[in-house]
């Protein structure tokens, strides 16, 4: 069963620095840039040709404005969808509209794949982040896909119980730990997943708000903004127009590990403002 997106203008990629649009392409040049996109996902890298027909047969392509919802929580789980350009977020809202974020998805990463257990509603909203290509797989052609190749099934078998444990150790953290604790857990996340060096620091590869940064760990921005102000203070990071930069690698590393003697010898190398 082939995945359709909702209508909408749509397009492949870019060649010589224009969109190319899906509407009067040749299926030959569809298929190839498909394929092409779905290489670059560590996951199909060494697809046969059979296998490669297949998916181009039954995927769909389709890009998303900035802030556009991908899929809702109550729509059913039939395709597994692989992000070709641009980021995704994962998130949940609350009664009254409060937002958590689960996960912020990179190119070449899958996500939705809940629907290769079932094809149960989702139960969370993706938004693009800024513009994305998303490529839909259907869920049929996925289980076939790891009937004929283990590998596969090990690595999707692996992603399920990876992303469990990530929502694992937030929860934790929201219920034991101190929001600074968080914070600073939540930067080293961040650091070890998308983090870059940046001359003697190291940047957080995503603009992020105070907000999407509460929205991760279920605190309020009041509380981010100080916190990041005292870390920033301390030297730990350097916060600038939606960048983190990490000054001290060691130093939040050995925090988030509970390592308080560490960040303390470290608040003690920050001179004090003394009262007036």
């Amino acid at each position: 069963m082939a995945v359709v997106f909702s209508p909408r203008p749509l397009y492949t990629g870019e060649e010589g620095g224009k969109r190319r649009s899906l509407i009067g392409s040749k299926p030959a040049d569809l298929m190839s840039e498909k394929i092409w996109f779905l290489k670059r996902c560590d996951l199909f890298e060494r697809l046969t040709p059979a296998q490669k027909r297949r998916l181009e047969c039954g995927a769909a392509m389709r890009t998303f404005r900035r802030h556009e919802i991908i899929y809702f929580p109550t729509e059913p789980g039939q395709s597994v969808l692989v992000l070709a350009k641009g980021r995704v977020k994962l998130k949940t809202l609350g009664p009254e509209g409060q937002e958590t974020i689960l996960a912020f998805i990179g190119a070449g990463e899958l996500f939705g794949e809940l629907a290769i257990v079932d094809s149960e509603p989702r139960n969370e909203y993706a938004e693009a982040v800024e513009e994305s290509l998303v490529l839909a797989i259907p869920r049929d052609d996925m289980l076939w896909l790891m009937s004929q190749r283990p590998q596969v099934a090990l690595h999707v078998t692996k992603l399920l119980g990876f992303r469990r444990r990530r929502i694992e150790n937030r929860l934790r953290n929201i219920l034991f730990r101190s929001n600074r604790e968080r914070i600073v857990a939540l930067l080293q996340e961040l650091l070890e997943a998308h983090g870059r060096a940046d001359g003697t620091a190291w940047e957080i590869g995503l603009p992020l708000s105070h907000q999407d940064l509460a929205s991760l760990i279920g605190a309020t921005r009041e509380t981010v903004t100080l916190t990041l102000g005292r870390l920033q203070y301390e030297r730990l990071i350097e916060v600038r127009r939606r960048r983190i930069r990490v000054l001290d690698r060691a130093g939040l590393a050995a925090e988030a590990n509970g390592n308080g003697a560490a960040s303390a010898d470290n608040r003690r190398r920050v001179p004090r403002k003394t009262s007036v």
